[in-house]
């Protein structure tokens, strides 16, 4: 089965700018619904998933922007995410909506393409999220290790990736199926 990339650059520009918009509100009102218990947003990583679908809809730029603009947003209007923990995710962020954009516009449209495309961001993301908190080691006292990394990236993390594997894909999928234009590249 093959998949095209969904073009909503085809809309125009302002039409990118307020889907962009609508992915960003998403990632400051989805972690209301983890009642910011900051143990449980970091298990279901509710920010990360418009800053995904940004990229996957709409490119690196758009997706780039997303992850960047998302924590300190958040930060700023409730404080929350804490300010430092939102420095690290801003990279973070940044880093997969530009990455799964990047990947997902030069693979094949497909669906193996498209899981490709999701778990190289996740990865590479959570690479960037180490080292942007080794840097903040020396900014602030906060502890930092390989066992720090693998635990918060990964084994506190496994519910929320499971189910930006699992969600994301569909999403797109069900996005094709309603009739949003798409064409391959």
């Amino acid at each position: 089965m093959s998949i095209e990339r969904i073009d909503f650059r085809s809309y125009g520009s302002s039409q990118n700018l307020v889907l962009a918009s609508l992915l960003l509100c998403l990632c400051l009102v989805l972690p209301f619904f983890v009642g910011n218990i900051p143990a449980i947003g970091a298990m279901l990583l509710p920010m990360h998933f418009p800053v995904l679908v940004c990229g996957i809809l709409l490119g690196p730029r758009y997706g780039g922007l997303v992850g960047l603009l998302a924590p300190f947003t958040r930060f700023f209007m409730i404080g929350m995410p804490p300010l430092l923990t939102a420095a690290a995710m801003t990279f973070e962020l940044a880093t997969y909506g530009i990455v799964i954009g990047l990947l997902y516009s030069i693979l094949p449209k497909t669906i193996p393409s498209l899981y490709a495309s999701l778990i190289g961001a996740m990865l590479v993301g959570r690479v960037v999220w180490a080292m942007a908190r080794v840097v903040l080691i020396g900014v602030a006292d906060l502890p930092f290790s390989f066992e720090i990394f693998l635990t918060g990236a990964f084994v506190n993390a496994l519910p929320g990736i499971i189910a930006q594997i699992v969600l994301i894909p569909i999403l797109i999928l069900a996005l094709k199926q309603a009739g949003f234009k798409s064409r391959s590249e």
